[in-house]
């Protein structure tokens, strides 16, 4: 909850001191350039994956590229000062795990960041999130229908005129900006409770020694690790002391595999998730993780083993 709160408070300033977003759109949009820019602002915004969704949510609503926010989502989490200061205090005598585990979030949301990009907006995000970005890209980029506003059948010259113009967009009063995002971190919270919810009956109802009954075998260890993050919902800058628990009965694939698969999905993401995404992305994303994850997994076994 205290970073949920912080993801919030850093989406809130970005909307109160730059309410255009005009620095958010010149954010690079080139497939690869994208999302390691992305990932990057993690070190400069840092917060766990539940508090990258509103920045994320802000990021897009504001006109950033898809390739850029998308990266910043996934990989963010990982790539922030305070997990990777966590993963090296778990791990002081596993020093690839301190290059592993941000390499292989970068390499996540680079895959994750390119198929999602080829769906259309429209199947991508949700509505209302939708909505919010139309109403700032250009005119050159959305027409007036698309936005819901403006004149149908406006002079095109005048549209042309207004679409190469520069816009300034006034800053909202502070109070009005406190209340939208104090609402927004009420909303976000309500999911992230529910979804916090069902992780602790999966945590009840399944016993973890199931799971780690098969930590020996190279590609079972791999899967039970990576159903084991998705249902342990917890947060990022903590899971590697988690996961130092039980290091030494699993593979270092499988160890890796947990690492990298919670921040990027898990059971209180999903309804996280929903306030940016549409269900067939977030289906798309979490089967296209999973598929990522077990990959990296087997090499690093295949590697170290």
């Amino acid at each position: 909850m205290p970073f949920l709160l912080i993801g919030v408070t850093i989406s809130t300033l970005a909307r109160w001191l730059s309410p255009g977003g005009q620095w958010v759109r010149r954010l690079p949009a080139h497939p690869l350039l994208g999302p390691l820019t992305g990932a990057a602002l993690g070190f400069a915004l840092p917060a766990c994956e539940c508090g990258n969704v509103p920045v994320a949510r802000q990021l897009l609503a504001t006109g950033a590229p898809l390739a850029t926010a998308l990266g910043f989502l996934f990989a963010a989490p990982v790539l922030n000062p305070i997990v990777v200061a966590s993963t090296w205090a778990a791990f002081p005598n596993q020093p690839w795990l301190l290059v592993a585990r941000p390499v292989g979030a970068v390499l996540i949301a680079l895959v994750l960041a390119t198929l999602l990009a080829h769906l259309p907006e429209a199947a991508l995000l949700q509505p209302a999130l939708l909505e919010e970005r139309r109403l700032v890209l250009p005119l050159s980029q959305v027409s007036l229908l698309e936005r819901r506003s403006g004149v149908i059948g406006a002079d095109p010259l005048a549209a042309q005129a207004l679409a190469a113009a520069p816009r300034r967009t006034p800053r909202a009063p502070l109070a009005e900006i406190l209340g939208h995002g104090s609402r927004e971190f009420i909303e976000l919270a309500a999911l992230l409770v529910f979804g916090c919810v069902i992780a602790a009956l999966v945590q009840t109802l399944v016993p973890r020694p199931w799971l780690l009954a098969v930590g020996g075998a190279p590609t079972l260890s791999i899967l039970a690790l990576m159903l084991l993050s998705l249902v342990v919902s917890v947060c990022s800058s903590v899971d590697a002391f988690l996961a130092l628990g039980f290091a030494a009965q699993v593979t270092p694939g499988a160890l890796l595999a947990f690492l990298l698969l919670g921040p990027v999905i898990d059971i209180k993401l999903v309804g996280l998730f929903g306030v940016l995404l549409r269900p067939r992305a977030i289906l798309l994303t979490a089967v296209s993780a999973v598929l990522v994850v077990l990959l990296i997994g087997q090499w690093v076994n295949l590697w170290l083993l």
